[in-house]
């Protein structure tokens, strides 16, 4: 990970508004007593919203001094999380993915128009509207390539539309979200191609006798009540089968089984065997 310094340019203080410090002391309060440093990377991303959408100096010593913490150790938080600006951004920031998916899908096109209608990496158009970084896996692989400004993602982009939504966002116009080629979500391009057959999707007509009161069980193929399940016409020749060969229903065999095993148990309750007398397990061979 390349070097993360602070920008040469700092304000002279930053402070928390009434509402943020409110929402910073119930952060802090959902941690035990002398474990309120767990809750400074919230109040740092806090604190970037605040100021604009970076993390001034003043701000990382703020957050230190309110949790109680060494500035250099919250210093170290926030020079070491990409998630934290540590220059100004623009009022619509641009992260653009550059990795693998997003590469061959056309991320290098991309670039291209950031370069052309923003500047260079980390320039902020005069204006302020606008900014742009490079950024690894932003985890949209399967709608490459895309980009993230501020909070949204802009999902299967080409350069004419990518630049639009630039040019849009500039004029102060609104933007839609997600994926820029109609796609719903992450699915197939050009839509479902299975379970496609409308017949699957169909509610059979009730059949005489069923019940009306459950649709949804019925639609499903189960039955709304046990009185309504149809007989097993297989199961019940092989138990009348077994029955004929054996004597025997299965269930009469099992029980026959079990009271012939309690009867020459000696651990079991109700056994008419007698336990040993002596403390070896032994029987008396006199018996």
């Amino acid at each position: 990970m390349s070097v993360r310094r602070l920008a040469a340019v700092q304000p002279e203080s930053f402070a928390f508004t009434p509402e943020n410090a409110a929402w910073a002391d119930r952060q802090i309060a959902k941690y035990p007593e002398g474990r309120q440093a767990s809750a400074v990377i919230p109040l740092l991303w806090k604190a970037q919203e605040q100021a604009g959408g970076w993390l001034p100096e003043p701000a990382i010593r703020a957050v230190a001094e309110k949790l109680g913490m060494a500035h250099i150790r919250v210093l170290e938080i926030a020079t070491f999380y990409t998630m934290f600006n540590l220059e100004p951004v623009g009022r619509h920031f641009v992260q653009l993915c550059g990795t693998t998916p997003c590469m061959l899908r056309g991320a290098e096109e991309l670039k291209e128009v950031c370069r052309r209608k923003i500047g260079p990496e980390r320039h902020v158009t005069a204006d302020g509207a606008l900014s742009w970084l490079e950024v690894e896996c932003l985890g949209a692989c399967a709608n490459a390539p895309m980009v993230q400004i501020n909070y949204d993602y802009f999902e299967d982009l080409s350069p004419e539309v990518f630049g639009k939504i630039l040019d849009d966002l500039a004029a102060g116009r609104p933007v839609t979200p997600g994926s820029q080629n109609g796609r719903q979500m992450s699915a197939p391009l050009g839509g479902p191609t299975t379970l496609t057959d409308p017949a699957l999707y169909e509610r059979p007509a009730p059949t005489k006798g069923t019940s009306q009161e459950v649709p949804d069980l019925q639609a499903a193929g189960r039955p709304s009540t046990a009185a309504q399940s149809p007989g097993d016409p297989l199961g019940a020749a092989s138990a009348k089968e077994e029955k004929a060969i054996n004597g025997k229903d299965s269930r009469e065999k099992r029980e026959a089984v079990a009271a012939t095993a309690q009867d020459n148990s000696p651990d079991v309750t109700g056994s008419k065997r007698v336990g040993p007398k002596t403390g070896t397990g032994v029987r008396d061979p006199e018996e």
